[in-house]
């Protein structure tokens, strides 16, 4: 892996260079990871335009970094941030690119201060903007083959669970035990706090699973996911405990076609606007497009939201290999909601299904 690192770190030194900074200092814990393999809550990345970077962390995970880091500069400080802005100074890189979508303003406001630095002579801080994470966009296949992973645990995971499904049984509970469920099949830990919605709570996207008692007559909606070393998985399926009334039926086939239709345009080269526009405007051809108002889906890796995300006013294409969900949904307050939703790699048409459970209506 030391060798799949090196080479994210040279691609990220290719897109750095020209963009008039001399390093970049990477604080967000997900693109210190990507670019060097390191788990940690505490460190950072100095990156130089041309030459080999270091990575900066504390005491507690410096055994860690030496041995999943072999062919990086190590340096082992608590103020990682401060540590690798004064090494920049000090290696002649001044002009110092910084993660503003990661670094707080106390933490910016230190690596501004001219007492950090020895000579009393700061970096000049420029906005990095989101280079590691385009970079994140487009996975290799050792990277999908881990996804596919966290998917399968989650698929498998939900379907030996179907039966727990049953009148008396307690949102929070069966959140509870597809939660375990999932470790109990490899995966490290939850992708995401399980979500489960029934009866008129399945209205609620985010819905906190409650005390609520399932009941017959009710739509449940589940989104969950595993994460498997690193990876996250991301599903919503629904299902109708008791034969469906017409207004269920109806909701549910139409956001099974949306999301079909959502599957079938998410190609190489393909609009994100156009994408969640395809499978919007059956939703809203149908009447019920005040009743899906979140985005059509978003990118997943090594966090479960990352770019690209598809929804209001968000543009670029999607490329070859970036694994993404699909995920329409409608929600009728005091009624109940319906949302189905897969991860998927953008490959040339068609997509490849990570999430292999059948989204047809499921009627328990």
């Amino acid at each position: 892996m030391a060798e799949i690192h090196a080479a994210r770190r040279v691609r990220a030194q290719q897109a750095l260079a020209g963009g008039g900074a001399d390093a970049a200092l990477i604080t967000a814990p997900a693109n210190v990871r990507y670019l060097t393999g390191l788990v940690s809550s505490n460190a950072a990345v100095l990156l130089p335009a041309d030459g080999p970077g270091v990575l900066a962390t504390d005491s507690r995970y410096a055994e860690a970094a030496a041995r999943d880091c072999p062919d990086i500069e190590l340096v082992t400080q608590r103020q990682v941030d401060e540590a690798l802005a004064a090494l920049a100074v000090g290696r002649g890189w001044p002009r110092l690119a910084f993660e503003a979508q990661d670094l707080t303003v106390e933490r910016y406001t230190a690596l501004a201060d001219a007492q950090t630095y020895d000579d009393g002579a700061p970096p000049e801080l420029v906005p990095l903007g989101h280079l590691v994470e385009e970079l994140r966009m487009i996975k290799d296949e050792t990277e999908i083959e881990l996804l596919a992973r966290a998917c399968a645990i989650t698929s498998s995971a939900f379907e030996g669970l179907l039966g727990a499904i049953r009148p008396g049984q307690t949102e929070r509970e069966y959140a509870v035990l597809l939660e375990r469920a999932m470790v109990d099949l490899g995966a490290e830990a939850v992708a995401f706090n399980t979500i489960v919605a029934s009866g008129p709570n399945g209205a609620i996207p985010h819905n906190e699973p409650s005390n609520r008692r399932f009941e017959r007559g009710d739509l449940i909606t589940v989104d969950c996911g595993a994460r498997y070393q690193g990876y996250h998985a991301d599903m919503t399926r629904t299902v109708a405990l008791g034969e469906p009334a017409g207004w269920q039926r109806e909701i549910y086939d139409l956001v099974a076609e949306a999301q079909l239709a959502g599957v079938a345009a998410a190609v190489p080269g393909a609009d994100i606007g156009d994408v969640d526009a395809t499978a919007r405007d059956i939703i809203e051809a149908a009447g019920y497009g005040a009743h899906f108002q979140h985005g059509l889906g978003h990118g997943v890796g090594l966090e479960v939201h990352e770019a690209p995300i598809m929804g209001y006013g968000r543009t670029g294409r999607l490329a070859d290999r970036v694994p993404l969900t699909v995920e329409p949904g409608v929600y009728l307050p005091g009624q109940g909601g319906v949302r189905i939703e897969d991860t998927l790699v953008v490959r040339a048409a068609p997509a490849q299904l990570l999430t292999t459970t059948t989204r047809e209506l499921l009627v328990l």
